[in-house]
């Protein structure tokens, strides 16, 4: 995990695309469209097998490298009102059984007023956002809070990056707005989508937005001359 400051504390990248607050023990998830697979292939689209477990497996890595003890998913939790079905809720309470101690917060989104919320054998609290934590309002959309800097999903963020040649790479991406600047507690920062099987949406960073893009299981800042 890469640690970085963030609003005055500091906050923790994580390959999966999580984001860890240490001095709230609180782990941060964006995007985990849960049965999104699922609802595809009811309505006759060929995707990939399993991504629901992917995703899951994911989350527990996540979880163990940070210790957290409380999780809060950003918006977007399950992905339709079809992603109810018997084999995606019957592998979430299978995860969150081994998980029992964990707090888990489900602020909603733009999704999630179209899927339901998760049942209550999930033992997830739901919300309407911004969601207050420490110096931070965590929200799905990523729209200005005054007095809080912003930490929400929504958009999927990725960068396009410059390999050899004429090769460019889409690499899912943390995005954040400049904290430092006239306004800080006007800024927003938004995490990529961790979903197994979710779309990218290619960002236009300003100046002083930071910029940490996700490779090969690492997380890197990408150079301000690149941004």
């Amino acid at each position: 995990m890469l640690s970085i400051p963030l609003s005055g504390t500091e906050a923790a990248l994580h390959p999966s695309g999580a984001l860890y607050l240490p001095a709230r023990r609180t782990l941060l998830v964006a995007d985990a469209h849960f049965g999104k697979a699922v609802s595809f292939r009811r309505l006759g689209v060929p995707v990939p097998e399993a991504t629901t477990q992917a995703t899951l497996d994911t989350l527990s890595d996540a979880l163990a490298a940070s210790g957290a003890q409380r999780l809060v998913f950003l918006g977007d939790f399950l992905h339709s009102a079809r992603s109810h079905a018997a084999q995606t809720l019957d592998a979430l309470e299978r995860w969150r059984l081994r998980h029992t101690g964990l707090e888990m917060v489900l602020v909603r989104g733009n999704h999630d007023e179209r899927a339901g919320d998760p049942p209550p054998r999930l033992g997830i609290e739901v919300v309407d956002g911004p969601l207050a934590c420490g110096p931070f309002a965590l929200s799905h959309h990523p729209e200005p809070v005054a007095g809080r800097y912003v930490l929400a999903g929504h958009w999927h963020p990725c960068v396009s990056v410059r390999g050899r040649a004429f090769e460019r790479l889409r690499l899912p991406c943390f995005w954040f707005g400049d904290d430092s600047g006239a306004a800080p507690d006007q800024a927003v920062g938004v995490l990529p989508a961790f979903g197994e099987f979710t779309g990218m949406h290619r960002i236009e960073p300003r100046a002083g937005d930071r910029v940490f893009p996700i490779a090969d299981q690492v997380v890197r800042e990408l150079p301000a001359a690149l941004v």
